[in-house]
């Protein structure tokens, strides 16, 4: 070392030392520390070991340093043993190219086949050919060139590469296979097959010891049997347990439903799901929306759940139905299609001819058919609509049809202080246009209207009884009224008629719970609170 130094160059060297103060004592340790031979050097590689050979041929004529051994050749290097048909030794570099029937034992379990093969003793690098194989224990992957770092314990191909896992069968252009955490890492163009439905991916990692599968791109799982298919772009699927966690713009279909969310933990042989955060599910035929932050799916039960902000949307052409509760549940038929709907408690929705509450409500696809039950308020334009029970039908995204069972009650404003009032045991209306037009009270019928000339001039207080009732309407405004069975009809000048005499028993103007735009629906108006006397 000090001879590379140069004899002729050390003089100066220690002559410039004492220029700048140093002590010649201290010039011996720090030059030995720092050029001493092997204090800085990093072990030797280890040799390329021959362990057995047929028959073994030398002509340095053909090339110097490099040996050509034929028949049950064995190598050793590092606790891996090499086995070939025939082989190049390179000694001198630490070297060997193998071919025929190749075989690399790296472990008790991991194993590399191929039809040739060129190993590094130096980097302990080898570089695969043909017909590679790479076993380790039940796993086994199949290539046309591959290279595995004994450092690093990774196996890498570069085009096109097939792994056997159990029942998963994985495909891709680029892999790579991390032997130590058993652990493969996919890119571009990723199949996994599975008896029961398969998974194309961007960008896929697979355990081979749990079978899990994570996704880290655009990635689909479409069922053998068709009956339900997965996109994410971020998450995890457990193939021997059916298990699934999926993130990033992730979507479960099924029949005419798919679900959506945030986050989605998915149970794929019972259907079971749950959502998180912006939960969506969707009626792709009926164009049915529930949303909420939280959801649960229980496919084969036949039903779904949402609740925290809970809504459910109709979509119309002209105008959507917006209803919110606490919970919204969906019932499912065999098509997977919603067969009903049901809200449960502080029920409020929105159209904009068309507006409710109740405690809870229940909605048949089939017939179209909105029950609200316990205390059930609905508006119609100018009119306020109440009873113990409530049904509106609608066709075509209109409302159609309506009953009123028990306590049947309809007001509408005259003015700012008088009502016009119907009340009845049961009330059977409908609609034209989403306006109402005729109105029957079937059982202990009343009336208070308020009788005007056209110029709108007061006429009277027509004040009324029968048994039954028919109410024609126009624009919202009373046409005509028949009074059958018992009538007692009489029409007063409205100084005549006390205060108490102008309503009707039970009677509520609830107009400052009426919602009168969608987000209204999410604000419970709860009743005033009783004024005590004091």
């Amino acid at each position: 070392m000090f001879n590379n130094f140069g004899n002729s160059q050390f003089p100066i060297f220690a002559a410039k030392l004492k220029d700048m103060n140093y002590k010649p004592l201290c010039l011996l340790p720090v030059f030995l520390i720092f050029y001493l031979p092997g204090l800085s050097q990093e072990p030797a590689p280890a040799r390329i070991i021959l362990e057995k050979a047929d028959s073994w041929t030398y002509n340095k004529e053909i090339r110097q340093n490099v040996q050509r051994l034929i028949g049950n050749v064995i190598f050793s290097h590092d606790s891996a043993y090499l086995f070939c048909d025939s082989a190049y030794l390179f000694e001198a570099d630490n070297r060997v190219a193998t071919f025929g029937n190749v075989r690399v034992k790296l472990s008790d379990t991991l194993n590399l086949y191929a039809d040739s093969l060129r190993y590094d003793g130096n980097t302990k690098i080898a570089w695969a050919n043909s017909n590679v194989r790479l076993i380790d224990n039940q796993t086994i992957l199949t290539t046309d060139t591959l290279v595995y770092d004994r450092n690093t314990q990774i196996a890498r191909y570069d085009y096109w590469g097939k792994i056997v896992n159990d029942k998963n069968v994985l495909v891709s252009l680029h892999g790579y296979y991390y032997t130590d955490k058993k652990t493969f890492f996919f890119k571009d163009k990723v199949l996994l097959t599975h008896p029961d439905y398969a998974m194309h991916s961007d960008t896929l990692m697979y355990n081979t010891l749990t079978e899990v599968a994570y996704f880290y791109g655009p990635s689909n799982i479409t069922s053998n049997d068709k009956q339900d298919s997965i996109y994410c772009e971020n998450g995890w699927y457990d193939t021997r347990l059916d298990l699934a966690r999926f993130r990033e713009h992730s979507k479960i279909y099924h029949g005419a439903a798919m679900l959506t969310g945030d986050s989605l933990y998915y149970e794929r042989k019972n259907g079971f799901g749950q959502v998180f955060q912006d939960a969506l599910l969707i009626d792709t035929v009926q164009n049915i929306l529930l949303t909420g932050e939280y959801g649960e799916i229980k496919r084969q039960a036949g039903f779904a759940f949402m609740t925290d902000s809970a809504l459910v949307t109709m979509v119309e052409k002209k105008d959507s139905l917006f209803m919110h509760a606490d919970t919204v549940w969906a019932t499912f038929d065999t098509s997977q299609h919603i067969r009903d709907i049901h809200c449960y408690h502080k029920v409020r929705f929105f159209r904009q001819d068309i507006q409710g509450m109740s405690d809870s409500l229940v909605f048949h696809t089939a017939d179209s058919a909105l029950m609200m039950y316990k205390e059930p308020v609905l508006w119609s334009g100018p009119n306020q609509l109440t009873a113990d029970s409530i049904q509106l039908k609608l066709r075509d995204g209109q409302a159609d049809s309506l009953k009123m069972f028990g306590s049947a009650f309809i007001i509408s404003k005259d003015d700012s202080v008088r009502f016009n009032q119907i009340k009845g045991r049961n009330l059977l209306a409908r609609f034209r246009d989403n306006q109402l037009y005729k109105v029957r009270v079937i059982g202990n019928a009343e009336t208070i209207y308020y009788a005007r000339e056209e110029d709108k001039t007061l006429i009277g207080i027509n004040k009324a009884r029968s048994a039954e009732m028919l109410i024609f309407l126009e624009n919202n405004e009373l046409s005509t009224i028949t009074y059958i069975d018992k009538p007692e009809a009489h029409l007063y000048p409205e100084k005549q008629l006390p205060k108490q005499e102008l309503r009707l028993r039970n009677f509520k103007w609830l107009e400052e719970k009426r919602p009168l735009k969608k987000a209204d629906i999410f604000v419970w108006v709860s009743d005033p609170a009783p004024v005590r006397e004091p």
